[in-house]
């Protein structure tokens, strides 16, 4: 894989050479992966790689040919707060706004596995999302959406079976089958393990899990994608462009083969492998980062998987703008530096897009900041021209050599992964976890000195008023004991007046699928949500069976 292509750039010491020779004295420019840049290219730097038309294999220009004359990305906001019920009148809302899709925030006890009135869900519950705890809930959360017409995309990852299992319900209730819904559930725990923190089991039998609902999906519920490979969160933590890719496509590499040893063939599935990316402030970069993902995808997919389907090698995603590229300081200049990120993700030919609202860095976006994110995706779509034209920057000097230049240094990370044994070993052994951290600190450290410039943080600090920039507006805020006071009433009132029999029976039969092998976990996790088993309830069965992750054993 490390092996360079026929016309690509030499290795990085060449590089920084020509690059200095180019630019002059001094110590090379380089981008934020730490890639050294010449002061200008021409003709001879575009390399002979290839440069089939958008649309056509191996995807590099595009998916489809027609870009988006035809249909534009899908405009999400993600939004979720408090109860079920306030969190659907801010979903009615925002599809009122004229957004195409919900994308669903679930609070952090919802996140880890634990019910509302659990002791650790203190000061948490409905804080950074909603507060799910069983189908009753889901039930709240979707009343009045009609789930054939509305795709759904959950960020959820250890418990992602369970809140799927839920909305299926929902949906069966509302007269929809599984074959009609579409959607996306993250269901990517390795990034977890790196990058967010909320896993519950150990990674090899939360994969176990999550290869199912890949299994799962694939049969049932056709038009679901049953998984987002996440490098939004990689990049998140601290991770460089090169790193958001490499380590990204590693852990997809190891949900596929986990669904392969079930028994599927690749093309019944990869189609609906979907992805999660992170756009941030390097432009030109974030253009090529698209670019290059499509075409390592591709190659990966039909060379050594063996898929025929052209389906199956695209790579379709979803991005946000950069949540930790936000600033506290000055916040309303968010909005510019999320406007230039969708820029970037729709002229790098992006599926499915939402924007870090600007007081994002202070807390629950308001609804005036979701409507302007929103508006701001507006504006680019119907006034800027961009759509007009599929890849309008294809065949650039320099976005042509980047793109090459990131497809040689993101298979030269992925090779020193597979040396390892695979993502999940790369997890274990804490590769991932240093290698982010180390790329966070220099960036802090470049911020620290000046080196990288931040505007209103540590250069042109002042505002208009002569003191600090602060937004001037509303703080949206949530009364967490209330939250957790009234999950905790309608726990109690769910465990009074269901089935207990029908409970206990069906998280028994999910403990004995979870103690074998070979069945799937699937089925008794919609047979526990029926009976009203709360998230809690099935994810302490999980608890018992598999142990917790415990990171205090990795080396750092």
């Amino acid at each position: 894989m490390a092996d360079q292509e026929k016309g690509t750039p030499g290795n990085a010491g060449e590089q920084a050479k020509d690059a200095a020779e180019n630019q002059g004295a001094g110590d090379p420019v380089c981008n934020s992966s730490g890639i050294p840049l010449k002061r200008f290219y021409t003709e001879q730097d575009k390399g002979a790689h290839d440069m089939a038309d958008p649309g056509q294999f191996p995807f590099t220009r595009g998916l489809h040919d027609t870009g988006y004359r035809t249909r534009l990305w899908t405009m999400r906001q993600y939004a979720g707060y408090a109860t079920a019920q306030e969190s659907n009148e801010r979903f009615q809302y925002l599809l009122e706004q004229g957004q195409t899709g919900l994308s669903v925030a679930f609070d952090l006890p919802t996140q880890m596995g634990y019910d509302s009135d659990h002791t650790l869900a203190q000061g948490e519950a409905g804080k950074v999302g909603v507060a799910i705890d069983s189908l009753r809930d889901m039930e709240s959360l979707m009343k009045g959406i009609p789930l054939d017409r509305v795709t759904t995309s959950m960020t959820i990852n250890a418990p992602a079976a369970i809140l799927l299992a839920m909305y299926v319900v929902v949906a069966e209730r509302q007269g929809v089958s599984p074959d009609k819904l579409s959607g996306t559930v993250q269901n990517d725990i390795l990034k977890e393990y790196v990058a967010r923190g909320t896993y519950i089991y150990p990674p090899r039998p939360s994969v176990r899990l999550a290869a199912d609902l890949m299994a799962y999906c694939a049969t049932e519920i056709p038009r679901w994608n049953a998984i987002s490979v996440s490098g939004y969160h990689i990049r998140d933590a601290g991770s460089t462009a090169v790193q958001e890719m490499a380590f990204s496509l590693a852990n997809a590499i190891a949900y596929v083969e986990a669904v392969l040893e079930r028994g599927l063939a690749i093309d019944d599935f990869a189609p609906r492998i979907s992805w999660i990316f992170n756009t941030h402030n390097d432009f030109f970069q974030e253009v090529a980062k698209y670019r290059a993902l499509r075409k390592i995808w591709a190659g990966l997919i039909r060379e050594r998987y063996g898929a025929k389907s052209d389906r199956s090698c695209m790579l379709r995603t979803h991005t946000q703008t950069g949540g930790s590229s936000l600033t506290t300081q000055q916040p309303e200049n968010n909005i510019v530096r999320a406007a230039y990120q969708a820029l970037a993700a729709v002229l790098g030919g992006v599926q499915s897009l939402a924007l870090s609202c600007f007081d994002e860095g202070l807390a629950i976006p308001t609804e005036f900041a979701q409507q302007m994110a929103l508006r701001t995706q507006q504006i680019v779509a119907h006034e800027t021209g961009v759509t007009n034209v599929t890849d309008p920057l294809g065949g650039s000097y320099y976005v042509e050599w980047l793109t090459a230049e990131l497809e040689r240094e993101v298979k030269e990370e992925m090779d020193r992964i597979e040396a390892m044994g695979g993502a999940i070993a790369a997890v274990e052994q804490g590769y991932y976890q240093r290698e982010i951290q180390e790329a966070a600190y220099r960036f802090q450290k470049a911020v620290d000195s000046g080196e990288q410039v931040l505007v209103g943080v540590n250069r042109f600090e002042k505002s208009v008023a002569g003191g600090p920039g602060q937004q001037g507006g509303e703080i949206f805020s949530v009364d967490q004991e209330a939250v957790r006071g009234e999950q905790t009433k309608g726990l109690n009132e769910l465990k009074a007046s269901r089935d207990a029999k029908a409970v206990e029976s069906s998280l028994s039969g999910l403990r004995r699928v979870a103690e074998g092998t070979s069945e799937n976990l699937i089925p008794p996790i919609i047979s526990a949500v029926r009976a009203y088993a709360t998230l809690g309830e099935m994810c302490d069965v999980l608890r018992e069976v598999w142990g917790e992750f415990d990171d205090s054993a990795v080396a750092f």
